[in-house]
């Protein structure tokens, strides 16, 4: 069945929703994706076996500006006779498969990530209702955020599939020893305890929480190195923190990079902290990062927020805190960082779930 995915995140944007759309692509057969334009697409698209339609998906003047997305994938769906549609972004992208299905039946499927539903329900409520309605599937990346779908939509009788983000195979993988000796040369990490975290540098994600007790675990820890995958709208008041409490000998700044560099990232570093945290009526629906650690066989010290929990098994494969407990969370990373066994331990163990529930065949069943 001829499959068009439309979505707004993409790589080589780097990002949960993109790396599920990405992974999605990748493991569905005959599908096409539609995606906006960005710098490198080009050199990133043409590694792929599938087709991807880049373009600029809104008008600058005319109102509504999606009308532009409908007239590009109309053609698109009429050129490469495309039988049904995977819709992220249910808004704006699904008013374009909700008119697409009236008017050409195409049916569609709408993917929900975590900020888009609590959006759509909080500021077009009904719109979004409609468009669930018209939906032949909704699908939600965890039991959190199907609860919360459930709650916000009582009157529709759709039982959403759960379906989870995933690690790609390439995060199993173990990297050469050469490359990791280079990476770790040009990052001076030798002899070093090294956390990372891969993230948006947005709210919620904890950022300033870790910088302000980081002076406390160096105490514990005096060798350690923190590495910043990641970019976003709170990098200049990030990094600002980090200069205020002079930490800047500390922390490896490495901004953005693509989804296929990432795994030595994690290969080089010793634990993924992310205190992701709610952010006023927002929570984390999922976390990749923690399924991306995991895979890679790291332990992670992850911050208590809608369905981390379901993507860290507390005590297992990972540590989860409540992120204004700074004691826990002093004592969370330092212990992962000293006690190599306990670490090691509980690193397998996250390797070990993440091969047996998070990979994307199994997930894909449920579609």
């Amino acid at each position: 069945m001829k499959t068009l995915i439309i979505t707004l995140e993409y790589p080589p944007q780097i990002g949960g929703i993109a790396s599920y759309v990405y992974n999605l692509a990748k493991n569905v057969s005959d599908v096409s994706v539609y995606a906006p334009k960005m710098p490198g697409d080009a050199d990133y698209d043409k590694k792929n076996l599938w087709k991807v339609f880049r373009r600029k998906p809104y008008f600058l003047f005319m109102w509504p500006r999606w009308v532009k997305m409908l007239m590009q994938i109309l053609s698109i769906v009429d050129k490469e006779k495309i039988e049904q549609i995977y819709v992220h972004h249910a808004l704006p992208a699904g008013y374009v498969a909700y008119l697409l299905k009236k008017f050409k039946h195409i049916p569609y499927t709408l993917f929900f990530h975590g900020t888009d539903l609590e959006f759509g329900m909080k500021n077009k409520k009904n719109k979004l209702k409609k468009i669930i309605m018209a939906a032949d599937k909704v699908v939600v990346n965890s039991n959190f955020l199907r609860d919360k779908f459930k709650s916000g939509f009582e009157d529709i009788a759709k039982e959403p599939a759960v379906i989870y983000p995933s690690a790609d195979n390439n995060f199993f993988k173990q990297i050469s020893e050469m490359e990791l000796k280079k990476l770790k040369s040009q990052l001076a990490l030798e002899g070093k305890k090294v956390i990372i975290t891969v993230a948006r540098m947005a709210e919620g994600k904890g950022y300033p929480h870790l910088i302000r007790l980081l002076p406390k675990i160096l105490e514990k820890v005096p060798n350690l190195v923190w590495l910043i995958v990641g970019d976003g709208p709170k990098k200049d008041y990030i990094i600002n923190l980090i200069q205020k409490n002079y930490l800047q000998n500390v922390v490896r700044f490495i901004g953005k990079i693509s989804y296929t560099e990432l795994p030595k990232y994690y290969q080089v570093s010793d634990l993924l902290v992310l205190l992701t945290h709610p952010d006023e009526s927002v929570e984390e629906a999922w976390g990749t990062a923690f399924v991306e650690a995991a895979a890679s066989g790291l332990p992670v010290v992850a911050g208590r927020s809608g369905g981390v929990e379901e993507a860290v098994k507390n005590l297992s494969t990972g540590l989860i805190v409540d992120v204004y407990q700074d004691t826990s969370i002093i004592a969370a990373v330092a212990d992962l960082l000293r006690e190599k066994e306990y670490a090691k331990q509980m690193g397998q163990a996250a390797r070990e779930r993440a091969m047996r529930e998070f990979n994307w065949p199994e997930q894909l069943k449920k579609l």
